[in-house]
């Protein structure tokens, strides 16, 4: 009888185990979000367009590495036009990124960002930015991509260079969702 009791014991521990494991999996997506979000580690960036404070401090200046970076599988040229620019916090600063569709078929891109240190993110402030929609390039198009941005004036004293950089990712869909995505005209 012992046995018995200490069998059921054993699959109630086992099956409590998987279930647990499971919620934990399934929840670990949104607590990661919220441990970024709280802690401001990782880099995250809203990509969503901000308003810029109005105010520039123009006691410091910060500087801003660009950095263009493409996923493994994409074949674009994609650069900054400038690499590094030193601003003030508060002020407004354009600039594009060049994209280049080296492929002899049309194609659909999205530019993930990412900010390091990762402090700063919060601070970063992307008004008009080429990573809020895709881009779709035809063969062998070429396109300057803009991005407006401000770094926030309450960034902390001690951060005095940002690196913003991009992941350029192939999101184009399947050739039939392509034809039709183009209004049924053969590629």
């Amino acid at each position: 009888m012992a046995t018995i009791q200490k069998n059921r014991r054993t699959v109630a521990t086992l099956v409590f185990s998987c279930v647990f494991m499971f919620g934990f999996g399934f929840a670990l997506v949104p607590l990661y979000d919220v441990f970024c979000r709280v802690t401001g580690l990782n880099g995250k960036v809203e990509l969503v367009p901000t308003q810029p404070s109005g105010l520039v401090d123009n006691s410091r200046q910060i500087k801003l590495q660009l950095v263009a970076i493409n996923n493994e599988t994409m074949p674009w040229q994609f650069q900054p036009q400038i690499t590094q620019v030193e601003l003030s916090p508060g002020e407004m600063y354009q600039t594009a990124y060049l994209a280049r569709n080296l492929t002899q078929t049309f194609m659909i891109a999205q530019a993930v960002p990412s900010v390091s240190p990762s402090e700063a993110a919060p601070y970063l402030q992307k008004i008009n930015c080429f990573c809020f929609e895709r881009q779709p390039l035809e063969a062998s198009e070429e396109k300057n991509m803009p991005l407006v941005l401000s770094v926030d004036p309450e960034l902390p004293e001690h951060i005095h260079t940002i690196t913003l950089s991009y992941t350029l990712f192939d999101i184009t869909p399947d050739r039939e969702a392509v034809v039709a995505l183009r209004g049924g005209s053969q590629l």
